[in-house]
């Protein structure tokens, strides 16, 4: 379903990229050296062993790990999806 016409909520999510694209392009001369040097330096710190930047790395390099939902309860039964009540079955 299409949003509603008028609707700016995509263009609000995208207020820290282009935050992010502006300073990168104050940084250097061109983007590509902006990000080279940003990779350079989580690198650099991947080799200190700071663990955020190794998980970042990970996840760059490989992907984020697909996350697991356990939907049972505490007695081990299977989740059961029940209808929610209307005011004409209460």
């Amino acid at each position: 379903m299409a949003a509603a016409k008028g609707n700016n909520y995509a263009g609000k999510s995208k207020q820290w990229t282009m935050a992010i694209e502006r300073a990168l392009e104050q940084r250097s001369k061109t983007r590509a050296q902006a990000m080279d040097e940003l990779a350079a330096k989580l690198l650099s710190l991947c080799d200190e062993g700071d663990l955020s930047a190794l998980r970042e790395l990970g996840d760059r390099l490989e992907g984020k790990p697909s996350q697991q939902i356990d939907l049972g309860n505490a007695n081990n039964e299977p989740f059961k999806i029940i209808a929610a009540a209307t005011d004409e079955s209460l």
